[in-house]
């Protein structure tokens, strides 16, 4: 038993116009928190060819294989974005000094009042 794949020609042709890959992009962006430029990793699509005519079984073979590479460039260049980013955020955590320092938190806390109030009830 033979199995035919039947796409509309519309589906076809709007499928088979170019081939896409997905590449990561090195950028340097302001980070106002730390005033410093910091690198990060992006994912761009770019296109790498046109497929100009095709028929029958050769379409469906084109397709196919132009949908795996996509998918693989997408997994491999997605994987370098993650490990680019997390080795850019370590750098911005060595290299960032924060323009101003975080404020105390509010209220009673550790050595405040209420821990007092505990060591002159005890004492």
């Amino acid at each position: 038993m033979k199995l035919k794949i039947r796409l509309p020609a519309s589906a076809l042709l709007a499928l088979s116009l170019q081939a896409c890959v997905v590449v990561p992009q090195t950028r340097e962006v302001y980070d106002p928190e730390c005033r410093m430029m910091k690198k990060e990793v992006m994912l761009e699509t770019a296109v790498v060819g046109r497929l100009q005519a095709c028929q029958g079984d050769g379409c469906v073979a084109i397709l196919v294989a132009t949908g795996a590479v996509t998918a693989a460039t997408a997994v491999v260049s997605g994987s370098l974005a993650l490990i680019g980013n997390v080795a850019y955020w370590f750098e911005r955590q060595g290299r960032c000094s924060r323009a101003e320092p975080m404020p105390p938190p509010a209220g009673p806390g550790p050595g405040g009042a209420a821990s007092a109030a505990v060591v002159s009830a005890a004492g």
